[in-house]
């Protein structure tokens, strides 16, 4: 029995890329669209389809791409209205018009303008393909199918006539977007098969705060997405969509040095310091003095001439100036020369995907060295679920590791002397774990604090006093002579107290 000889295929032309006109969505499909290819955008009302097909269109301008606009939903003149808005000049970009005449008061409409519900489906779609022969556009926008959906009067009509649209601009060198209001309740699945990509945009309204946006590629064929969702935002300029994070696509040698905190005693307690490339938490109660010293530690960054970014969740930024220089630490000073950049966050108004996106950009264009985020219970806010919390933060936190970036992250603990309740358990995604307390002694309250885990390299196992006072962060020696510090109402059991002593004055909250 002969075998047949080896047969080596006919080489496949592959499509170039072509750019959706948004960077974050192109990030997402890694370069763009597959070029003279059919693409479905989808989406409820308000979810910025119009905006996304808007910016795909002016794009191909720039490139000296023709473009076409058909509408059945909206009229030339809204679609004016909105790019305006955006500031946008639609120059170069031909708009066709199949809207209801009483959309209009303009008299002296265009001609094109006709009333879809008074022709048959085919002769709608006649009359749209025949302005693409005329024109003969590289890139087209059909807004929208539902209209289509309405004269097709059935499932299989309306599938034909899409099979109908994809055969006419297959070899037409032409890459279509096709909008979709999702205003049918039938199940459109079979509308997806059709096309070669889907792109899905959602609204949410939460109970406070204002309305999450995000998209998710539910398909594209030949090309490797990043799958997922991803969180956008609509704001003058079109769709600002942030990318799902995803940490192994991120890394950076760098030597895994320590860094000063700034204290020497507090460099002593922590084995030296903390190791480029990892993250330490700050735990304890409202006030004990965790963002004094996330920002001493963002100071001493600023004095060895890295950049840092102090992201606050919680503190308004004259609080924030005013603390510092109580404590005698020139904050000021470094935000004005630029080594700190210090960014306030309403986690009403803001996504977690753009909260990251804020993170990457202080780490890739402004070089940032230290991040400091205070606090993540600002950040817990700002998401719908806990467990979501947990894993974007361990998706983050590795992402900084790699690129060699101290992350100091501060967390409140609900109460103040006694147990405490955690808001959340992070404390296994940090290399380092410092605990704040309150204990009380000699009738006073005091601080205290501890280095309970650092997971690249030794520490002390004692527990210090801190104070903080108009000359920064001063550190004790370790209470050696008490018990029960962290249960907040010490045992004395030594000889010689090793408390610090000073004057009431000098103290600072």
């Amino acid at each position: 029995m002969s075998t047949l000889p080896p047969h080596d295929p006919a080489p496949v032309e592959q499509p170039h890329r072509v750019s959706t006109g948004n960077p974050g969505l192109d990030d997402i499909l890694g370069g763009g669209f597959d070029a003279d290819r059919l693409y479905l955008i989808e989406g409820r009302p308000g979810t910025g389809k119009t905006t996304l097909a808007l910016q795909y269109l002016l794009d191909g301008v720039k490139r000296g791409e023709k473009g076409l606009y058909i509408t059945l939903s909206e009229s030339e003149r809204e679609l004016r209205v909105v790019a305006s808005r955006h500031g946008w000049a639609l120059d170069g970009i031909a708009i066709f018009e199949l809207v209801p005449p009483e959309a209009t008061l303009d008299p002296d409409r265009e001609l094109t303008l006709l009333h879809p519900a008074e022709m048959e489906l085919s002769e709608t779609t006649k009359l749209a393909l025949d302005r693409v022969n005329e024109i003969e556009p590289v890139r087209v926008v059909f807004d929208s199918l539902s209209e289509m959906r309405l004269l097709a009067q059935n499932s299989l009509r309306y599938r034909r006539q899409i099979l109908a649209l994809k055969h006419f601009f297959t070899g037409r060198r032409c890459t279509v977007m096709l909008l979709d209001d999702l205003s049918s309740e039938m199940n459109d699945l079979q509308l997806h098969s059709i096309a070669h990509g889907v792109v899905t945009l959602e609204q949410m309204a939460l109970d406070y705060g204002s309305e999450r946006r995000r998209l998710r590629v539910v398909k594209m064929r030949g090309i490797d997405f990043r799958g997922g969702y991803h969180n956008f935002t609509i704001k003058p300029g079109g769709l600002c969509i942030f990318p799902r994070l995803v940490a192994a696509e991120h890394h950076k040698p760098f030597i895994g040095e320590l860094t000063t905190t700034g204290s020497a005693e507090l460099d002593a307690l922590l084995g030296g310091g903390l190791e480029r490339g990892t993250s330490a938490l700050l735990i304890g109660a409202a006030g004990v003095g965790k963002s004094s010293l996330a920002m001493a530690y963002a100071v001493a960054a600023a004095e060895r001439g890295e950049h840092a970014t102090l992201f606050a969740f919680d503190e308004g930024l004259g609080s924030i100036y005013v603390r510092a220089a109580g404590l005698g630490i020139p904050l000021q000073a470094h935000v004005d020369a630029g080594r700190i950049r210090i960014q306030q966050i309403d986690p009403a108004e803001l996504s977690p995907g753009e909260f990251t996106h804020y993170i990457r950009q202080s780490v890739e264009m402004d070089g940032a060295r230290v991040v400091v985020i205070d606090s993540l219970n600002g950040y817990l806010n700002a998401m719908p679920e806990e467990r979501f919390l947990v894993l974007q933060m361990h998706e983050l936190l590795s992402y900084l590791n790699q690129l060699g970036v101290v992350t100091v992250q501060v967390l409140a603990q609900h109460g103040l002397i006694g147990p405490m309740q955690t808001p959340i358990d992070i404390s296994y995604l940090s290399d380092t774990v410092l605990m704040l307390r309150y204990f009380e002694a000699e009738g006073h309250v005091r601080r205290a604090l501890s280095a309970v885990k650092k997971r690249s390299g030794p520490h002390e196992d004692t527990i210090r006093e801190f104070r903080l006072s108009s000359r920064g962060l001063e550190v004790g020696p370790p209470l050696a002579g008490f018990s029960g510090i962290f249960a907040g109402i010490p045992t004395y059991i030594g000889g010689e107290k090793p408390l610090m002593h000073g004057s009431e004055n000098d103290r600072s909250t």
